[in-house]
Parts: structure tokens; C-alpha cells; sequence
């Protein structure tokens, strides 16, 4: 279970590193962009444990 948490919040955290990283450099941001990288943590968060594992090693 730990680790399939873990790879969860790594996930999570890759995501939100990456827009981070595409957003940083710009003055304005839609709220479609926004709400697109929100949406991307939580369906994440929210995934079932046995697709965690299948979306990790498909990555």
C-alpha cells in the first residue's frame, strides 16, 4: 500500500512539476489551464490502486 502511495504522489508531483515548469515562464495562465492540471492531480489521487500500477509502468 505504501508504495502504491507513493507512486501516486510521485506521479501527482510530476505532473504539477510540469506545468510548473511551462507556466512559470508566462505573465497569464487561462483557468482552463489551470483546471486542466487540477484535474490531472486529481484523477490521480483518485485512481484505483491497480491502475496506479499499470499507468507507472506505462510511463
Amino acid at each position: 500500500m505504501t508504495e502504491t502511495n507513493e507512486a501516486v504522489i510521485a506521479e501527482a508531483l510530476s505532473v504539477i512539476d510540469k506545468a510548473l515548469g511551462q507556466m512559470m515562464s508566462r505573465e497569464l495562465v487561462s483557468s482552463g489551464e489551470i483546471t486542466d492540471v487540477l484535474l490531472d492531480v486529481r484523477s490521480l489521487l483518485t485512481m484505483p490502486a491497480h491502475q496506479i500500477k499499470v499507468e507507472a509502468v506505462a510511463h
